[in-house]
């Protein structure tokens, strides 16, 4: 059953990703880690308030943010952590819920992108593997089988080591606004070196489309890796037909992708 076959309100549906990131088994997350979010109205979104554990997420766990506020907070270049702490505090609608992750701030950003509606930060054992290691960059641009193109795109946005918080969110959207100019298209997978795993889409399903197959790609990765040293990636020629065959676009539909 997917998310949207029950839940109607984008709370329930950001809950319902929430606790399928969550899932204990599938080593995406754990304790408080990684976060998600929803475009709500035009004016605000909904994101997981910091300490929150996505397995267990509940609504009193989830705090309405302004898009305004953080969206002038990424154009600020030097704040002091109790000046972004501050901003972070009055960028909520209610100013009784709790301080949004410190995170927030890139939620705010990719989820005013074309056809963006979810995010999920995850931090996959399997995707972290290669990306504490020196081989990031290539994962990110290669791609070694089919399916990996259809749910995560044609490449991932790498972004270079970089605190979480301001500086962080600014590195994304520098990475995001150079994936589009170059590819025409807005990414489905930010990659975080030594940090973690950003799917973003139009649906909660496209979401966890994306890290689990993500995740998926990356175990290959490292296996294909261990057997031959290099993998066996997908010529580019290759993956351009993948990304524009008819059959594929319809499987995305389908999926609600």
């Amino acid at each position: 059953m997917t998310t949207s076959s029950v839940e109607s309100t984008p709370l329930d549906r950001m809950l319902a990703l929430s606790h399928q990131l969550g899932e204990e088994p599938r080593k995406l997350a754990i304790l408080g880690e990684g976060n998600t979010s929803a475009r709500n109205t035009d004016d605000t979104f909904l994101v997981k308030a910091s300490g929150s554990n996505l397995a267990t997420l509940s609504a009193t766990g989830v705090t309405e943010c302004r898009f305004s506020d953080l969206a002038a907070l990424l154009k600020q270049k030097k704040l002091s952590d109790q000046e972004i702490d501050d901003a972070l505090l009055a960028a909520r609608v209610d100013p009784d819920a709790k301080k949004p992750s410190v995170e927030a701030v890139f939620h705010a950003f990719l989820l005013t992108l074309p056809g963006v509606n979810f995010v999920g930060h995850t931090h996959p054992v399997t995707v972290n593997q290669i990306l504490c290691s020196k081989f990031g960059s290539t994962f990110a641009k290669r791609r070694t089988f089919p399916d990996e193109i259809v749910c995560c795109g044609v490449e991932s946005v790498f972004v270079p080591y970089t605190d979480p918080g301001l500086k962080l969110a600014q590195a994304i959207q520098k990475g995001v606004v150079e994936y589009i100019d170059r590819l025409s298209r807005a990414p489905r997978v930010i990659l975080l070196e030594n940090h973690g795993f950003i799917a973003l889409g139009a649906t909660p399903e496209a979401v966890l489309a994306a890290t689990l197959m993500g995740a998926k790609a990356a175990e290959i990765f490292v296996g294909a890796a261990a057997i031959g040293g290099t993998p066996q990636f997908l010529t580019a020629k290759q993956v351009e037909r993948i990304a524009g065959r008819p059959d594929e676009h319809y499987r995305q539909k389908a999926l609600g992708l």
